[in-house]
């Protein structure tokens, strides 16, 4: 089947002082010869006027790099165009390159080139895609640890060992009758099955932190109406993203917004929990924020220190403006901010060392504290989030391992009264694992994920 030649712009869209573009296919470099009328170096950057083919006028000048086949990104031979990011440059460019044969690339569809020609596996595809969609320092890290190959040579070596493992068990099968095959070779695969599924779930299990780099923590802010909720979040944001107002029950759904806390961090501003709702719309407000509460990873019970008659009396029962089941949405560790210190500092030694949680006295209106909550919300955030080594960051990670895990059981189960079974089995476990880097099985993704994939990409 003939491959076209594709082309589209690699850099962000919109005008810019210079703009990449890439074109990428068998007549890449005679469609380039076209425009520029003159061979340069492999892998070289030249100065080079880019011409309309039909005319001879120029479209702009500027930076061309020939990267030949398979040394390229897509393994293809493949040209660079730096040049003025202008939207006339870029539609006189594109309708040159149009009428010399080459046509749009689709989303993604370089690096699905790439993947097809083995410059990439699919475990490295998705960590291009969570590089590019990187907002913090740890997720640009794991993102490139992935690229780079760690986690492919995790479930390659893996893959190999349960293929190691299926020697004996073929042995015992193809030769039961063999003196020098006894019937005990199929028993010594059974200590290296165990070994290779405890090897597996314990990496399992390690990278459930390792995702909350990838897919960021939630944070719940609940508390009573008028508590300063909105204000705190208007103060962690740095903008004003939700309503504040004296009337109770202003916030009705749930606000969001984003912070890098060393991990991305979605702070969602709550409807204020209180026994009575004014009316239906406030109900399912509260409804939606002690479901956010008991979704979330941390939750911040935001009190008016004014409104409160003393700490002990809220943790040992609740009081009226804060009922007991407000207080049975925390968990230990979670955060209580005691708000509107600028007003009255009425509760003693909020930092109380006996409190399963952690308590702060601040100040949304003056920023007094407000330090030391985004310190806490940190530390709470990045909590057992640092892995250096290979992760499952996605779902379909961890559910290819979670098969493989599966199926070494049951050839465990197996591997002494059927060895034939044992060995299917354990088959399938080095195919499941295979599925992460694409190995096999894995038509069915593609198009999820490439459809996530930028134009230029």
């Amino acid at each position: 089947m003939a491959v076209d030649t594709i082309f589209a712009r690699a850099s962000g869209a919109g005008k810019a002082g210079v703009a990449v573009y890439r074109l990428s296919g068998p007549e890449a470099f005679s469609i380039f010869r076209k425009l520029v009328g003159k061979p340069i170096v492999n892998r070289e950057a030249a100065y080079v006027a880019v011409r309309d083919p039909a005319d001879g006028s120029v479209i702009d000048q500027g930076l061309a790099i020939l990267f030949e086949g398979p040394r390229s990104f897509t393994g293809e031979d493949t040209l660079e165009l730096s040049l003025h990011g202008s939207r006339a440059v870029e539609e006189a460019l594109y309708d040159a390159l149009s009428r010399a044969g080459a046509r749009p690339a689709e989303a993604g569809e370089f690096t699905l080139r790439a993947l097809k020609n083995d410059k990439l596996d699919l475990a490295q595809v998705e960590a291009l895609a969570d590089l590019i969609d990187s907002e913090t320092s740890l997720q640009r890290k794991q993102a490139l640890g992935q690229l780079e190959g760690r986690l492919s040579e995790a479930a390659e070596r893996w893959r190999k060992d349960i293929l190691a493992v299926m020697a004996p068990l073929e042995a015992d099968i193809d030769f039961p009758d063999e003196g020098d095959v006894p019937a005990a070779v199929a028993a010594r695969a059974g200590p290296a099955i165990a070994a290779l599924k405890t090897s597996l779930t314990t990496f399992l299990n390690q990278s459930v932190s390792a995702r909350k780099i990838r897919e960021g923590v939630s944070i719940a802010i609940i508390g009573p109406p008028n508590a300063g909720k909105s204000s705190l979040v208007n103060a962690l944001a740095g903008s004003e993203v939700a309503i504040v107002s004296d009337i109770a029950g202003t916030t009705r759904d749930i606000v969001e917004t984003r912070l890098d806390l060393g991990v991305v961090a979605t702070i969602a501003d709550t409807a204020g929990l209180r026994g009575m709702a004014s009316d239906v719309i406030e109900e399912e407000g509260v409804k939606r924020a002690k479901k956010r509460a008991e979704e979330a990873d941390v939750r911040v019970l935001v009190l008016d220190a004014a409104a409160v008659v003393s700490r002990e009396t809220l943790l040992s029962g609740g009081v009226e403006n804060v009922p007991r089941e407000t207080l049975d949405l925390l968990q230990p560790r979670d955060i209580i901010v005691w708000n509107k210190s600028d007003k009255l500092n009425a509760v003693a030694s909020p930092e109380n060392e006996h409190s399963p949680y952690t308590e702060l006295s601040v100040s949304a209106k003056t920023g007094a504290g407000m330090a030391e909550l985004v310190q806490a919300l940190t530390q709470k955030a990045v909590e057992g989030a640092h892995h250096d080594g290979p992760a499952l960051t996605r779902a379909r990670h961890a559910a290819a391992v979670e098969e493989a895990i599966a199926a070494l059981t049951r050839a465990e189960a197996n591997i002494a009264a059927a060895p034939e079974l044992a060995a299917e089995d354990a088959r399938l476990a080095a195919r499941s694992l295979g599925k992460i880097t694409g190995a096999v099985g894995v038509e069915d993704v593609l198009g999820e994920i490439f459809s996530r994939f930028c134009i230029g990409k």
